[in-house]
């Protein structure tokens, strides 16, 4: 039988094809697979649930020289920047994803959130209020809304914090009506006059509850002469936010007296009284008494029903003891131990205050401090 070489003439050049074929299939198969778990990656990710940041750090950055058009690990390492405190790297791996040309859309806005969080921790607030802008109409609208929210009410800026309130409030983000009423007596705190007069009243028009803008109302009218407006202002105050009531007590006894209208204000005072006993509401009861005895009457009275180291203070300031040469002494020691629980405590971080805050200055909450004193919690 004849051998036919055209059929290994034929054979060669198929089989080196049908080899280099399977040479690149293989190769991008290895490539596709070392781009989806790249060892350095996988390391990475034990490193950092080992809280081994450093190793993580060095880890991640091996993955994306191996693999610079992975934009996860871009990202994983930006984060990691951010949490070491590393800001500026953090921006320079951010803005070298967004100067990426094939980055897909949601890819850049997460790196622009990324860029926005870099600089507001960093303390940037001017470059992280422009990379937050950027982001209106994606998908992290509403987080961006909100730290820019953090940025105005940081900087003070309540006008501009009104208007992103109200921009969240429409994006369904929650109630900011009480908020929104705090900005407006930030600025009537630094107005006076009728303008100061509008914001409030416009204050308490969209936030009817709330306590603040009755009350800095009431000081308002007090300032100005109107002690009958005052009390009523604070009477309607006490109908519609009676817990708020022991903030206000004080100055409605005192707009009572004023006003003539003693007998009114005993009787919503001591309804709040008996429903829930307050330090702040029985001085309001107290003040409202001429003699000095029926005052102090009004702290044993407190004492029968409760124990209390503050009322027993204001008692024993007005007795006489039978060592009376020994009294300045024993007030004092009192007047000293009373002091820290007169205190406000925020319900938010633990923050002790000796006056009522309606903003946490420890962690910046808005109405976080009950009107009641730490030793009535």
């Amino acid at each position: 039988m004849d051998f036919d070489l055209s059929w290994v003439l034929w054979g060669l050049p198929i089989a080196f094809v049908l080899g280099w074929l399977a040479s690149r299939l293989d190769l991008r198969q290895l490539r596709i697979e070392n781009r989806q778990a790249p060892k350095a990656y996988f390391r990475g990710l034990n490193f950092l649930l080992n809280e081994q940041q450093d190793k993580a750090i060095d880890a991640f950055i091996e993955a994306v020289q191996n693999d610079p058009d992975t934009s996860e690990l871009h990202f994983a390492l930006g984060n990691l920047f951010r949490r070491r405190g590393e800001y500026e790297r953090a921006v320079r791996v951010h803005e070298h994803l967004l100067s990426r040309a094939d980055l897909s859309r949601e890819d850049r806005d997460r790196a622009q959130h990324a860029l926005a969080l870099d600089f507001l921790k960093a303390g940037l607030l001017d470059r992280a209020e422009d990379a937050l802008r950027k982001l209106d109409g994606t998908s992290f609208e509403g987080e961006a809304l909100l730290a820019l929210l953090a940025i105005y009410e940081r900087s003070r800026d309540w006008p501009q914090a009104s208007v992103i309130a109200a921009r969240l409030e429409a994006l369904g983000q929650g109630d900011f009506n009480g908020r929104r009423a705090h900005y407006l007596c930030e600025q009537a705190a630094q107005a006076s006059g009728e303008p100061a007069a509008q914001l409030l009243r416009e204050a308490m028009r969209i936030a009817p509850t709330a306590a603040r803008p009755a009350l800095d109302m009431a000081a308002w009218q007090r300032g100005a002469g109107d002690q009958l407006a005052a009390f009523e202002t604070l009477r309607a105050l006490a109908a519609a936010a009676p817990v708020a009531l022991p903030l206000a007590a004080r100055p409605l006894a005192e707009s009572a007296l004023a006003s003539g209208r003693q007998d009114q204000a005993r009787q919503i005072l001591q309804a709040s009284y008996d429903a829930l006993p307050s330090l702040d509401v029985l001085d309001g009861i107290a003040a409202l008494e001429t003699d000095a005895a029926a005052q102090r009457d009004w702290y044993v009275r407190h004492l029968q029903r409760e124990p209390s180291l503050v009322a027993a203070a204001k008692w024993i300031a007005g007795e006489k003891l039978e060592h009376e040469q020994f009294h300045p002494q024993v007030q004092r020691a009192l007047d000293h131990a009373v002091k820290p629980l007169t205190r406000y405590r925020c319900a938010a971080c633990g923050f002790e205050a000796r006056q009522h805050f309606w903003h946490c200055p420890g962690c910046q909450s808005w109405d976080s401090y009950p009107p009641r004193r730490v030793e009535e919690l």
